[in-house]
């Protein structure tokens, strides 16, 4: 990793409040990108609150958010988030020969609706850099308005993870393989 973890000994105030916050939330940690961020305590305070938002109180169900989180993962080639999503998604219910069309870079075969026009969005947001009218249409008759809203929102957060995963070389934990490569 570029920034190495900062030890908690040695931050200053604002960081090791940030850093507290962080650690006492859902997430029960601070690693990769957020640890990055922590050089940047303003940085880190606001943008674990949006992440916080989109993982724990989005209107999207897990099965759907994850689906859209190992999509972006996979597009922006980030190791790390696949690695720390992939077992959520499991878990999440999202179907494995789904996953593993996504870690191939293949276009996974839906059998939901839900599910397809998530992919389709967020595929399409980064190649595409905007919705066409004909799937803005389909993906508000599909989503609603809240969680289409909450989808792009989550879009534009896992970029910003993506960004500093690779930009700051955030690698996986000792012993951890990687499968996107």
């Amino acid at each position: 990793m570029r920034l190495p973890p900062l030890d908690r000994d040695h931050m200053n105030d604002e960081q090791k409040r940030v850093y507290d916050i962080i650690a006492s939330g859902p997430r029960g940690r601070v690693r990769g990108p957020l640890a990055v961020w922590l050089n940047r305590p303003e940085l880190a305070e606001t943008a674990q609150a949006l992440g916080a938002y989109c993982r724990y109180g989005s209107s999207l169900e897990p099965r759907l958010s994850e689906l859209a989180i190992l999509t972006m993962a996979r597009l922006w080639s980030s190791e790390f988030e696949w690695w720390a999503h992939k077992p959520i998604a499991l878990r999440a219910g999202l179907d494995p020969s789904i996953v593993e069309a996504l870690r191939i870079g293949a276009v996974p075969s839906f059998d939901d609706s839900e599910a397809e026009i998530v992919y389709r969005v967020i595929t399409t947001l980064n190649n595409d850099r905007t919705l066409g009218a004909t799937l803005y249409d389909e993906a508000l008759r599909i989503l609603g308005k809240d969680r289409l809203v909450d989808l792009v929102g989550l879009a534009g957060y896992y970029t910003l993870i993506s960004m500093t995963i690779n930009a700051f070389g955030v690698e996986l934990p000792d012993g951890e393989q990687a499968e996107l490569a």
